[in-house]
């Protein structure tokens, strides 16, 4: 198997757990943060770091999923309301729990997206993420 380049079908992903499918987007998610960075030229690794957690804490993720809701379609809509509703024991200090859920819907879509191989749609949804961030 080719972890880089997965494409599971749709029943090799429906008994993937809500959380599962988040901590692999969580990670997918981080990675396409701290790459997008690299690429737009912030040089020192402290300024990486900062940078990067600005973007991957639980109240951004929230913004980044209010800036792609409207483009989803019902599937995708469907994997983020599952991620959003997932029962979490604890909440990270500096967030609501509104964001974190938020937060949890996105990951879990963008570890559903990874998982299913639907890379060009990650990055079109990353994409209207970053363009959102560099409006406000």
């Amino acid at each position: 198997m080719d972890y880089l380049e997965i494409s599971l079908s749709g029943s090799e992903l429906r008994p993937i757990s809500n959380l599962g499918l988040a901590h692999i987007g969580d990670a997918v998610y981080e990675l396409m943060v701290r790459t997008y960075l690299v690429c737009s030229g912030k040089g020192t690794n402290h300024g990486l770091h900062k940078a990067a957690v600005a973007r991957v804490s639980a109240k951004a993720q929230a913004k980044a999923a209010e800036l792609i809701m409207t483009s989803l379609d019902q599937e995708e809509k469907d994997v983020f309301r599952r991620g959003r509703n997932t029962h979490v024991h604890a909440v990270p200090h500096g967030a609501t729990p509104g964001q974190y859920h938020a937060a949890t819907g996105l990951e879990t879509l963008f570890g559903y997206l990874y998982l299913k191989g639907s890379h060009q749609r990650l990055n079109e949804l990353f994409e209207l993420i970053m363009e959102g961030e560099n409006a406000s």
